[in-house]
């Protein structure tokens, strides 16, 4: 990433910027616990390398007294014994979402996310991942900083 020229998206694209906070504020007052939303949001953010988003997201777990074992063993989810089977659905589609690019949905994602979310939900689910997709792929591209660096 390069962080010795970032472009300052918030001021360049105002308008923009402020419907994609928005569209995040909104989700994080939707139906779904807010700690899943930033469990998704922290695990999107690892598979796309955005280093402000896993700082940002890892913070705010640890003061919503997430564990710091629990947010070290993130990346092995499906092995760690420390995420109930609705954060293991929700984990699951966020990162078939997330690969998209690399391999097709897989054909049970979908099936497997019902069992643990109504429509409602998974819609929300899916805008978690779409926006926080859309902060990493700025963050990364346009070279925002980590906060005091």
């Amino acid at each position: 990433m390069n962080t010795d020229n970032p472009i300052d998206y918030s001021k360049h694209a105002p308008q923009a910027f402020n419907h994609l906070l928005q569209l995040s504020q909104q989700l994080h007052q939707g139906p779904l616990d807010p700690t899943l939303t930033e469990l998704v949001s922290l695990r999107v953010s690892q598979i796309n390398g955005c280093v402000y988003c896993l700082d940002m997201h890892s913070t705010l777990l640890r003061k919503a007294g997430q564990s710091q074992r629990k947010l070290d063993t993130l990346p092995g989810w499906r092995e760690s014994p420390l995420f109930d089977a609705r954060e293991r659905a929700a984990l699951q589609w966020a990162e078939a979402l997330s690969t998209l690019a690399f391999s097709h949905l897989p054909g049970d994602a979908l099936a497997a996310a019902r069992e643990h979310f109504d429509e409602r939900e998974l819609s929300e689910l899916t805008f978690v991942v779409v926006s926080i997709t859309a902060w990493n792929i700025l963050n990364v591209g346009l070279g925002k900083a980590l906060p005091g660096s």
